[in-house]
This record gives C-alpha cells, structure tokens and sequence, in this order.
C-alpha cells in the first residue's frame, strides 16, 4: 500500500500543479504534452481523479 500511496501523492502533486496552470496563465501542461483530449491525455485526468479519491484515505491518517 505504500507505493500506491507515493504514486497517488505524486499524481495528486501533477494533478494540483496543472491545474494551479490553468488558472493563473490559462495554460494546459497535460494538454499541451500529449495534445487535447487524446487518449494519453485522458489516461492521464483519469488517473489523477483516481488518485484524488485514493487520497481521501488520507485524512483518517492526520494527527490533531
């Protein structure tokens, strides 16, 4: 679980930089790379949701 855990972060990580992209230059990485809406491009956004939801475990795991 660990290394599921790491590639989830790192997705997340590319996910949040992408589009922290998007809404400050209006620029697409994932786009740009592997061409609008191409199937790279949507393994890519699907991956990254499916990370967003693998993250959510995350929250059980914060000590207050």
């Amino acid at each position: 679980m660990k290394v599921i855990d790491y590639i989830a972060l790192v997705l997340v990580i590319i996910g949040a930089i992408n589009w922290g992209l998007i809404g400050l230059f209006g620029f697409d990485l994932v786009a740009t790379l592997f061409g609008s809406m191409s199937v790279i491009s949507r393994i890519v956004y699907t991956l990254v949701g499916i990370a967003g939801l693998w993250s959510i475990r995350f929250f059980t795991k914060i000590d207050d």
